[in-house]
């Protein structure tokens, strides 16, 4: 169901049920929260790349198919490893980047968004179709939420509407938007722009970043300010002002 491969400095984790549009069971989602703790673990893996195996569909969400009536407190405890994933891609310290190969719906379009960058085909589709089913799109709302704006999210929650990538890029959602030829030469070229960057300070900067997302202004500022002073004492830092004065290519330690 997840296929895990490391190939130089990237590790990349395919959702790998394209016939069934690689829906997201509790195995899969127990699986990935495994893969990317491995990849966020392993030393020689500087990007975490997440896609979908096939060309349709990215993730089409939740396998309905999967127990959702006959187990509802054990479907309701086992949603926690979505919980989880998003907690492990969110605190992890390593760039993620969604590799969005086609459609990303419900869960999948939280698990699309909440990587740090995302790489959609202009054809894929997008939404939190639940509610036609009678669901609701509860636990990806917290990462919606959090890059689109909230009236357009609800919006979208409320009625179930489905948007092109390029609605998605406008709201938020999706970094950039390729057609299926550009997808992979783009989305090695993040990789490897990621790649080439402090491991050190990209972790901190992505810790600053999110903690400070919902704070109130003044909070931010006093939690960035102290950030800042810590990215500037770490090696690589020291390094990359150095190469700067001395127009070199810095070389870094990731420390």
């Amino acid at each position: 169901m997840v296929r895990y491969e490391v190939e130089g400095r990237r590790a990349t984790i395919t959702l790998d049920q394209p016939e069934r549009r690689n829906p997201l069971s509790v195995e899969t989602m127990s699986a990935l929260v495994e893969r990317v703790g491995d990849a966020v673990d392993d030393p020689d893996v500087a990007v975490i790349v997440i896609t979908g195996a096939g060309e349709k569909a990215f993730s089409a969400g939740g396998d309905l198919a999967g127990g959702f009536v006959d187990d509802p407190v054990g479907l309701h405890r086992s949603r926690g490893a979505l919980a989880d994933l998003f907690r492990l891609l969110h605190r992890g310290g390593k760039p993620t980047v969604a590799r969005v190969n086609g459609h990303a719906l419900a869960g999948g379009f939280g698990l699309a968004v909440a990587c740090d960058v995302v790489v959609a085909v202009d054809d894929a589709k997008m939404g939190t179709p639940e509610i036609g089913v009678g669901l609701w799109p509860a636990m990806i709302s917290a990462i919606l939420t959090r890059v689109m704006p909230r009236k357009a999210a609800l919006e979208l929650m409320m009625t179930g509407r489905i948007i092109t990538a390029e609605e998605a890029y406008r709201l938020g959602a999706v970094s950039r938007v390729v057609t299926r030829d550009e997808l992979d030469d783009v989305v090695d070229e993040v990789v490897e722009s990621l790649a080439s960057k402090s491991a050190a300070v990209l972790a901190m900067g992505r810790d600053l970043f999110y903690d400070t997302a919902d704070l109130p202004f003044d909070a931010a500022l006093d939690q960035l300010q102290g950030g800042l002073t810590a990215v500037t004492m770490t090696q690589d830092s020291r390094e990359g002002i150095q190469a700067f004065l001395e127009k070199r290519p810095p070389r870094w330690s990731h420390r």
